[in-house]
């Protein structure tokens, strides 16, 4: 089936699901049965809603009103460490740059950290809310100014964290071991999570013995937690292809080495790579985002510019993918006859992160915790549609930690019926009119993370 085709068919399932719940937005409003190391927990749904009543719907609002771009986020993490200190938690803050780190020792046991991200985009917000983004900053890449927004939900995750912080510091009688929960910089930038890890992030709190984080999603139904075993987030990379050529006049083709037609026949080959060289039920993608060259109708000129995203779901892929890259394009040089000296450059960039893969185990574990804590009925497995990344690999990978990322739904039941009957789509994420429904999503997001941390730390005998 084509992509279009899969994307219907999964909207509609969560349509289907949304419409099915029907009052998911409000689940968390009702003191529901959770289990907390086999007991029921009558408390602690009622306990998040009276915390975001008091504080967190506060909170959230002055998040997504006051948002800050990639390693700028100097009053996001302050804010953010003044909520976690309130809460009992030992702060770091200036962590591979404006990340910040929060300890809370409560007896012998594992080490466990969270993470939330903290960084919005250069986006004009145009959702209508009426706590609305009109913020602007300099942009540290390109020193102008530009708008700002949480257009991918980072608000709510750090709204969460807050969440969470107090509601384990509130429990302490039930957990024992240590819990570390991160504040991380420059997600959108694929640099964060690196940053923190280049800062010596295990060497001076402790390397966890299971890491956790999840993304709140515009196209799940308020309130639902989707998780998959797998990899719910490629890794990606970006790179550059320098493609030489031999400067001659348009007119005298034979005098010269076209650079534009070289590139044109490695961008053509390099497609290839995922139909000819990966198994039919592997995935990968290799897109040439952008090719540069020449500079007038009768000129041939001496370079053109190729920029390509690489995405994979496992190591083994992307290194086919990478050497396949930089293979075509030496080999294509050498048949088109340039000399070795001028064989096209391949250049991997800095920005590029591995993919995301959930410990399988550990899914099946925290999905039984979470359809006994919350509802069978609240609890999805769907698998990815698309190739999109992330950096918390960073923290997984090298050493290799087990670790599962989750998604929160963020849209209201009501939007995914208008939708359906012809109303305004529900905006994506890094758009403009992105929004999400806050309560359903930040009080999700806290008591999903508490189970999980609760069954991870139990409470000696």
């Amino acid at each position: 089936m084509n992509s279009s085709i899969i994307q219907r068919l999964a909207g509609c399932a969560l349509l289907s699901a949304a419409l099915a719940v029907g009052t998911v937005s409000t689940a968390t409003n009702a003191a529901t049965d959770t289990t907390t190391n086999g007991k029921k927990d009558n408390s602690l749904a009622s306990s998040i809603e009276a915390d975001y009543r008091d504080r967190l719907g506060a909170l959230f609002t002055h998040f997504h009103r006051n948002p800050e771009l990639s390693f700028t986020e100097f009053k996001t993490a302050k804010r953010l460490a003044e909520e976690l200190r309130q809460s009992g938690f030992e702060v770091t803050e200036g962590v591979g740059g404006t990340g910040l780190v929060a300890i809370m020792k409560n007896g012998p046991g594992p080490l466990v950290m969270m993470r939330a991200d903290m960084d919005g985009l250069p986006v004009q917000e145009k959702s209508g809310l009426s706590y609305a983004s009109n913020a602007t900053q300099i942009d540290p890449i390109t020193n102008t100014e530009v708008p700002v927004m949480h257009s991918c939900g980072h608000d709510v995750h750090i709204t969460s964290l807050a969440g969470t912080a107090k509601q384990m510091s509130e429990r302490r009688d039930q957990w024992s071991g240590t819990l570390m929960l991160l504040g991380q910089p420059a997600e959108e930038r694929i640099r964060g999570a690196k940053a923190m890890m280049d800062d010596n992030l295990w060497q001076r709190f402790g390397q966890p013995d299971y890491a956790l984080a999840f993304h709140v999603g515009a196209g799940f139904p308020a309130g639902m937690i989707n998780v998959q075993e797998g990899s719910p987030f490629a890794g990606s990379d970006s790179v550059d292809i320098i493609v030489h050529g031999i400067g001659a006049h348009g007119a005298s083709p034979h005098a010269g080495k076209d650079p534009i037609l070289l590139g044109s026949q490695i961008v053509v080959a390099l497609q290839t790579l995922v139909s000819r060289e990966l198994p039919p039920r592997e995935p990968g993608v290799v897109t040439v985002g952008s090719f540069h060259g020449g500079t007038k109708h009768n000129i041939i000129s001496d370079q053109a510019r190729l920029q390509l995203t690489v995405r994979n779901t496992n190591l083994e892929t992307r290194d086919t993918l990478l050497k396949g890259i930089k293979r075509i394009a030496e080999n294509l040089g050498r048949a088109a006859g340039l000399p070795e000296e001028l064989l096209p450059e391949v250049i991997y960039s800095k920005s590029s992160t591995p993919p995301t893969v959930n410990d399988a185990p550990l899914v099946r574990r925290l999905k039984a915790v979470w359809q006994q804590g919350i509802g069978e009925d609240q609890v999805m497995s769907v698998g990815s549609q698309g190739m999109g990344a992330e950096d918390f690999p960073y923290f997984t990978t090298e050493p290799a930690i087990p670790s599962v990322y989750f998604t929160v739904g963020g849209t209201s039941p009501e939007q995914f019926k208008a939708a359906a009957e012809g109303g305004p789509a529900i905006a994506s994420h890094h758009s403009p009119l992105f929004k999400i429904d806050p309560q359903p999503a930040v009080t999700r997001g806290v008591e999903a993370t508490v189970l999980a941390l609760l069954d991870l730390m139990p409470a000696a005998n």
